[in-house]
């Protein structure tokens, strides 16, 4: 097989493609890595990497190799096999790619259109063309444009233990633990995006594979990312990996709140400051880390390799026009900015079903929300009425809530059993159900309660939906309905677009946002951590303890300082930043706000 030698670190594109769901962004290298665009795939599911691995494995007549389900290792051995075609079809793709641009001049000119500085390209090849033959035309284009890296995400609070005939396997067994050695032993030339906070058995198992390593040459084959909300999380997570002599190829900062997915808001801190701490302290925190890097490379490896890795900075979250994104690469000096949402509107670019694409072409505020719809316990962002929702109210209205089990990668909850199960389950509600009979509550209490535990969605099988819906496979172990998570950035954006006019959007060259009324992205968030500090202070007004008073008083601070921290910034880059006059006057009103809410939280418990 034939594989792609080096991934794309000097890409022509300044924007990547992050992780959506499960399987909005499964097979985005498949359609785009060959562009030069970086992308990342969810190996989280298993069953739903089996069955796009077969699909695609017949659509390009690439064998794979049957992996029973009984398999203990199967997990592991999927996620390998379904890697390595996607190598391969990238590569196939590529070459298709690299052919087209030196012999089909349209198509060149297509290609040129939607990168960032296309008369530079355009003057390059032709100077190039001028002064090779064909064949030596094709190896220096197959140098210049490279394909998209494809990185892959684990979720490392998911890595439950998996038992076989009622007996614990071994933690290589968890699930995180399989997919990471599923994708360590894949031909992948590739990052794994770390995300959800630390696991320290999973970062310690890491060291069980020399593709993270870097090899005689200095190489490293296996990257990390990890996905990050502060400067602290960094280093710490970032020296934590370094003492055991893995480096920390780039921290990828992400708004706690103005993002899609699984939310996890920072205690009040803005993601103008984070970004700004970043900047400041950068060389700071690469030089802590390499040190220790280098030291524990002696005492791991017993060498040190003749080189100083790279360090990437990336930023995502909210990021919808073409100013704002040349303000992170150009102020605060990021590597690369994450576009996430905006692509679920791009069929070009993902897997989604034609109901969930018009239903976000169409979103509005209203229709978008931080829901309590996953099992993890984490806030979800969440569309309102998707077919999974209604498909789930159906079975309430019918007296069957919950969802079967069948993929059990969300069975975190021991509060009913010894063995844990999923809170969106049948079998937990139905246990849930049964206490809430027994709490003595008013039928507005109870039904509350109610409320909340029928919220909760298979995520599981909800968020792997749309690749099985768009190319109409078996949705036996699925069951029925799309769930979806949408950052807030996409109620901004009002149609269904080609891969092209997303790229012109992202560089300025197109306008895809008619509205007049959207908010800047840091603007946006302050409105969102506003929002979540109100709940947050009601429930506190509803049960208050001084524990939570702290915690508030804290956050109240951290945001206070962060809108002082935009009041000099906008003042100074009002017009980079595309933003109105009246943007200093809408701070103060935020600040006065925090001020009353201040006053409120000290009168409790005084």
């Amino acid at each position: 097989m034939t594989h792609i030698s080096e991934p794309n670190n000097s890409p022509v594109h300044t924007f990547h493609i992050p992780v959506m769901g499960l399987a909005f962004t499964i097979d985005t290298p498949i359609k785009v890595a060959h562009l030069g665009i970086s992308s990342v795939v969810s190996i989280g599911d298993h069953f739903l990497s089996d069955k796009v691995r077969i699909f695609y494995g017949e659509k390009y007549s690439i064998p794979v190799q049957h992996v029973s389900k009984d398999d203990v290792n199967a997990r592991a051995t999927i996620t390998t096999s379904y890697l390595n075609l996607l190598n391969e079809i990238v590569y196939r793709n590529w070459q298709e790619h690299i052919s087209q641009l030196v012999f089909d001049g349209a198509y060149r000119d297509g290609f040129f259109a939607q990168l960032p500085n296309p008369e530079y390209w355009q003057m390059e090849w032709l100077h190039a063309s001028e002064k090779l033959s064909a064949t030596e035309l094709l190896a220096w284009a197959e140098n210049q444009f490279k394909p998209g890296n494809i990185d892959v995400n684990i979720m490392t609070k998911l890595d439950k233990k998996n038992f076989r005939n009622g007996k614990e396997l071994p933690i290589e067994y968890n699930d995180a633990h399989s997919v990471l050695r599923g994708f360590a032993l894949s031909d992948l030339q590739a990052s794994v995006v770390l995300s959800a906070g630390m696991n320290m058995p999973l970062f310690s198992y890491m060291q069980n594979f020399e593709d993270f390593f870097p090899d005689a040459n200095g190489r490293i084959k296996k990257k990390i990312i990890i996905k990050v909300s502060d400067f602290r999380s960094a280093l710490v997570q970032g020296k934590i990996l370094a003492k055991k002599g893995l480096w920390v190829s780039e921290f990828r900062i992400e708004s706690g709140l103005n993002c899609g997915g699984h939310a996890f808001p920072t205690q009040g801190y803005l993601m103008g400051p984070i970004l700004e701490e970043f900047k400041q302290r950068r060389n700071e925190l690469y030089n802590e880390l390499f040190g220790i890097w280098q030291t524990a490379l002696v005492n791991e490896k017993n060498s040190i390799k003749p080189f100083r890795p790279e360090l990437k900075i990336s930023a995502q979250g909210g990021v919808g026009t073409h100013d704002e994104h040349q303000f992170l690469l150009k102020h605060y000096g990021m590597n690369t900015v994450g576009w996430g949402s905006p692509f679920l509107l791009v069929p070009d670019a993902v897997s989604i079903d034609n109901e969930t694409l018009h239903q976000l072409s169409s979103a509005r505020e209203k229709d978008l929300y931080l829901s309590n719809a996953s099992p993890m316990g984490v806030p979800f962002n969440n569309l309102r009425n998707t077919s999974r929702q209604l498909y789930q109210k159906q079975k309430v209205v019918m007296g069957k809530p919950g969802n079967p089990c069948t993929k059990k990668f969300l069975q975190l909850n021991t509060e009913f059993s010894e063995k844990a199960i999923c809170t969106a389950s049948s079998k937990y509600i139905h246990k849930a159900l049964e206490n809430l009979q027994n709490l003595q509550l008013t039928e507005t209490q109870l039904a509350i309660e109610k409320e909340k535990l029928f919220e909760k969605e298979c995520l599981c099988c909800g968020l792997a939906m749309p690749f099985l819906e768009e190319n109409k496979l078996d949705k036996k172990i699925e069951g029925k309905g799309v769930s979806v998570c949408p950052g807030p950035n996409i109620a901004y954006f009002e149609g269904v677009y080609s891969l092209k006019d997303m790229i012109r959007h992202i560089y300025g060259m197109k306008n895809l946002i008619t509205r007049t009324d959207r908010p800047n992205m840091f603007i946006k968030e302050i409105q969102l951590y506003m929002d979540y500090l109100s709940d947050k202070l009601s429930a506190f007004q509803f049960k208050p303890n001084e524990k939570d008073r702290s915690y508030l008083h804290v956050f109240i601070q951290n945001m206070q300082s962060g809108m002082e921290y935009y009041q000099t910034l906008f003042k100074n880059e009002l017009q980079a930043l595309d933003l109105k006059q009246g943007i200093q006057q809408l701070l103060l009103s935020f600040l006065e706000s925090l001020e009353l809410k201040q006053t409120k939280l000290s009168r409790v418990l005084s």
